[in-house]
């Protein structure tokens, strides 16, 4: 691992402006961004622990909307009981990801803004062509294994999916991702408009500015929602990092349910 800077702000606004003054990251669980320099696919100049900032762990409930701070633990919201209540999907998306050692760790914002899976992608040493690391160098995996890559959305560039399942839930119900920039001012975006196809431009991933930053999620609290489901299709169920088959989601789906309760009676 090369050397780095290592900054620990202490506003939003400074994390904000810190990392917004050169190549640098993020630093919350670090539960992706330590792995990606450990193997040569990210070598930012500087982290930005932003990990100790209380302003963003809020989780609140209003009558029609659910918000989330970034920095709110995966295990965390899966815990809160108005979440398990009133957000069924997205508690079983929560529950559903990872092992519970990394749900303590990772947090919501870090989970939207994690990179692919794809072993091509993370191991720069053996293959050397990747589209979404350099631009224009190719796909190893078009040609390679890419039983878990994208069948729907991927282009001639790039098949590489988005590995978590929050955003799948998240998606279904029109959940907005809040960013703010350096200016302090803030916009809201759709979670399905956050997440870019690869098209030609595989190494842009997420419609955010360089000087912008995920302070929370918004989410619409509905009938739908609170009746809802989230289905996840794996080759096995626990997670253990020594073996070749690890428990990321083949196939996830998100649904809504609405029953309608017939009552039968006698007639006389």
């Amino acid at each position: 691992m090369n050397t780095f800077i290592f900054k620990t702000p202490t506003s939003v606004d400074d994390a904000i402006n810190l990392n917004a003054s050169g190549p640098s990251r993020f630093l919350a669980g670090g539960t992706t961004i330590l792995d990606l320099m450990k193997c040569n696919v990210e070598d930012p100049q500087q982290l930005v622990d932003i990990s100790r900032l209380k302003a963003l762990r809020d989780i609140t409930f209003t009558q029609n909307t659910m918000r989330i701070g970034a920095l709110v633990r995966m295990s965390e919201l899966a815990s809160h009981a108005e979440c398990q209540r009133r957000a069924p999907a997205i508690y079983d998306s929560l529950w559903q990801a990872a092992s519970p050692q990394l749900r303590n760790m990772a947090t919501i914002g870090g989970n939207l803004r994690q990179r692919t899976r794809c072993a091509y992608f993370r191991d720069p040493a053996t293959f050397p062509a990747c589209n979404k690391r350099q631009p224009g160098s190719g796909c190893s995996a078009l040609d390679g294994i890419n039983r878990g890559h994208a069948i729907l959305g991927g282009s001639e560039a790039c098949v590489a999916v988005y590995p978590g399942d929050l955003a799948v839930a998240l998606t279904a119900f029109d959940a907005q991702i809040v960013l703010r920039n350096a200016q302090q001012q803030e916009r809201r975006v759709p979670v399905e408009m956050f997440f870019l196809l690869p098209q030609h431009t595989p190494h842009l991933e997420h419609d955010i500015a360089a000087d912008e930053m995920i302070v929370a999620v918004e989410v619409p609290l509905s009938s739908a929602l609170k009746h809802s489901h989230y289905m996840k299709v794996r080759d096995r169920a626990s997670y253990d990092s020594r073996r070749p088959v690890r428990p990321w989601g083949l196939r996830c789906m998100a649904i809504p349910l609405a029953i309608s309760v017939l009552r039968w009676g006698r007639c006389d």
